[in-house]
């Protein structure tokens, strides 16, 4: 009997997780040398091996090169090729040679290293984490190399989860230490690969990564264009879905489609995790921009949280300025924090709010002044001009913000009175129309349930009978024409 048939379909992936456990106690061991938490893939949720994502987290913040080259010798046979290279990037970032690098950590002589490619995978990982927290660019980036080439070799779906998490911190390694650029021709091949192998985690974190690229640079329209083309899976972790609702919310506010951006966006700012502060920061300054785009305005509880109000107190003043109208107010607070929005690549949308701005000062001076020049207008809205204020007020009256005439030859605008809309007759126009519409409804209901008339009615019966009689007729003569080929001898 083959190993792991008794257990099922999962027999194959009881038989790695089990493998991979043995690596596990390498980490034990560390642990209990250097305080080091090293967590490995240990449970099996649906079709593969779930890494736990959080322990290892924390443990990363304590990796030395000591442990982690230790780590790797223990867990990766002495046949492996990337053991040795592996151990010399650790060695590399220590500064002292590969033979002694890890060599202090003791008790690591009766571990029997696993041979599964999952294993030599997952050290690629670990390395690669520190490497990256140590800043060593260049060693980092030949690294992530090394384990996407490496990972191309194999067709396994126990290495869909493990080669995720290298895709991604391929790309990490490429934002900060080269040239995001560089890694874009990879990231596609790589997504056509895992939909040749229906590689479902990878598909959904190459998207991903496809838009990150393609959003850093500012190619809005490409990350459209690979966004309508490409076929997610149907089961999609969490944590992938709500990146893929931010870059798609970005993409739709920049489209000019603020009502899809903010419900893709508010989506991800739910389904996002709170331990993901910065994720949900970012969400909450483009949902803030967003809706003021839409002329809504952000409550001031959104804006000031305890663990955001520093970094949202650029919005917070935009908030104020759009509230009030004030559009010097507006344009000192872009000024100010310009480097800020830049950073967040928010400029391009602020810039669309000075519209919005204006058009809230103006709605404010038609409800508070009957009669007002242009030339206030142009000072209260902060306008340069009269000519600028004339044209500012025309389009709102005709885009219907505002309800007011201009005298052009006096330079005086006039609002109209508001007036009670229950005391006119457009209350009892609109309930007329509504009753017409129920009323014809109810008439062609009537009209479809008639019967037919009975004269119609008398046609179609004579049809049928007639019909009735052609058949019997047909019949007697297939009756008439059997007994003649009986009497002929000729039916059989």
């Amino acid at each position: 009997m083959r190993r792991g048939s008794s257990l099922g379909r999962y027999g194959r992936y009881v038989y790695v997780a089990r493998a991979i456990i043995s690596v596990g106690s390498v980490a034990n061991r560390l642990a209990s040398q250097s305080r080091v938490c090293v967590s490995v893939l240990t449970v099996i949720v649906r079709r593969g091996i779930v890494d736990r994502r959080e322990q290892t987290a924390l443990a990363r913040k304590e990796f030395t090169s000591d442990t982690v080259a230790a780590f790797v010798r223990a867990s990766t046979p002495a046949t492996s090729g990337a053991r040795e290279a592996l151990v010399a990037r650790c060695a590399q970032v220590s500064g002292v040679k590969a033979s002694e690098v890890g060599a202090s950590v003791e008790g690591m002589d009766d571990i029997t290293p696993c041979v599964l490619p999952e294993a030599e995978v997952y050290a690629y990982l670990v390395v690669l984490m520190h490497l990256i927290d140590s800043d060593a660019g260049e060693a980092a980036l030949a690294c992530a190399a090394e384990a996407v080439d490496r990972i191309k070799h194999f067709n396994r779906r126990t290495m869909d989860v493990l080669a995720a998490r290298v895709y991604f911190y391929y790309s990490l390694v490429h934002e900060r230490f080269g040239s995001l650029e560089d890694a874009r021709s990879t990231l596609l091949a790589l997504y056509r690969t895992a939909a040749l192998r229906l590689d479902e985690i990878g598909q959904e974190t190459l998207v991903n990564l496809l838009l990150r690229n393609y959003l850093h640079y500012n190619l809005y329209d490409q990350a459209e264009k690979l966004r309508s083309r490409v076929t997610l899976p149907q089961s999609r972790s969490i944590q992938q879905q709500c990146r893929y609702l931010y870059y798609l919310g970005r993409i739709r506010a920049v489209q000019l489609e603020y009502s899809e951006a903010k419900e893709c966006l508010t989506q991800a700012y739910q389904k996002a995790p709170t331990s993901a502060k910065g994720f949900r920061l970012e969400l909450l300054k483009w949902i803030t921009i967003v809706r003021m785009l839409l002329g809504e305005i952000p409550e001031r509880n959104e804006l000031t949280q305890p663990e955001m109000r520093v970094a949202l107190a650029p919005y917070f003043a935009l908030v104020q300025a759009v509230r009030l109208g004030d559009l010097a107010a507006f344009q000192a607070a872009s000024e100010t924090h310009g480097a800020t929005f830049d950073a967040d690549k928010l400029m391009n949308l602020i810039t669309r709010l000075r519209a919005n701005v204006i058009r809230t000062g103006l709605t404010r001076i038609n409800t508070a002044y009957s009669k007002i020049s242009l030339a206030d207008v142009a000072e209260k809205l902060g306008l340069p001009s009269v000519e600028d204020a004339e044209s500012v007020v025309a389009k709102a009256i005709r885009d219907g913000n505002v309800d007011a005439v201009i005298d052009h030859s006096a330079s005086v605008m006039y609002s109209k009175e508001t007036t009670d809309v229950y005391s006119t007759q457009e209350p009892q126009n609109a309930f007329h129309v509504r009753i017409a519409f129920c009323l014809d409804t109810h008439n062609e209901a009537v009209k479809a349930m008639r019967y037919p008339p009975k004269d119609k009615k008398s046609d179609t019966k004579d049809a049928a009978r007639g019909s009735r009689i052609d058949n019997d007729s047909g019949i007697d003569d297939l009756d008439d024409l059997l007994d003649g080929m009986e009497d002929d001898g000729d039916f059989f």
